[in-house]
């Protein structure tokens, strides 16, 4: 049977495992960083709608990058949802849960990572369909609610976003997090008015070597455990 829209895209999340989120107050700058991104190894981005022009943005961006994964951020409404299926969003990400929401994009075969902060909410996420659950802000609560939540729920996907950096990313796949939603850190305002999109370059292959690495570990020690039990 072939997969349908919304598995392909949760797979290639699931492989990968970094979303970049974009919010930006000039929209012009989305392609730049878009392309310090790509090189540094992210091809996952997050174009948040309260960026202006946001859904002009996705389409452009999706022209420019066709190899990229183009989603939409901080989508709240129904009207939403259409929007940035019109402007071609591969996936859509919301702050917080409305069961609504993520009913109606579920139907149009989107995947809709809806917002949540706590395990009441996680769930409810989980029994509406979600095939990813956000975690936000993760930086409230860091690596140790997400392995709270996994203990007594560990079919739970989960996404963390907030306060990713190159510090705490190991710590939060470590914890059960299946994908990060990496923002102001990687995507940083400062050296995109500056010009520096070399830091941002530098910042995503940061975070693509500590996952690469972190999934190679994990190989291995299934690999070492398998042996053990032979």
């Amino acid at each position: 049977m072939e997969k349908t829209h919304m598995q392909k895209t949760l797979d290639r999340m699931l492989q990968e495992r970094i979303v970049a989120v974009v919010r930006l107050d000039d929209p012009a700058a989305c392609l730049d960083v878009a392309g310090a991104l790509r090189e540094g190894g992210i091809s996952i981005v997050e174009i948040t709608m309260t960026t202006p022009g946001a859904l002009r943005v996705i389409r452009t961006m999706r022209e420019a990058f066709p190899d990229l994964l183009v989603g939409a951020g901080s989508v709240l409404t129904r009207e939403d949802v259409d929007a940035c299926v019109g402007a071609g969003a591969a996936f859509q990400v919301a702050p917080i849960l409305d069961p609504r929401v993520l009913e109606y994009a579920l139907k149009r075969d989107i995947l809709f990572s809806p917002g949540t902060f706590t395990p009441s909410e996680a769930y409810a996420a989980w029994v509406g369909g979600a095939p990813l659950v956000k975690v936000f802000p993760a930086a409230r609560v860091g690596a140790k609610f997400v392995s709270d939540l996994k203990a007594p729920m560990p079919f739970l996907r989960l996404m963390p976003t907030g306060g990713v950096n190159s510090d705490t990313i190991h710590d939060l796949l470590k914890a059960g997090a299946d994908v990060v939603g990496a923002g102001s850190w990687l995507v940083n305002k400062k050296a995109i008015q500056e010009g520096d999109y070399d830091t941002i370059t530098r910042r995503a292959q940061a975070l693509v070597d500590i996952v690469r690495n972190y999934a190679e570990a994990a190989d291995t020690k299934d690999v070492a455990s398998g042996e053990a039990t032979a």
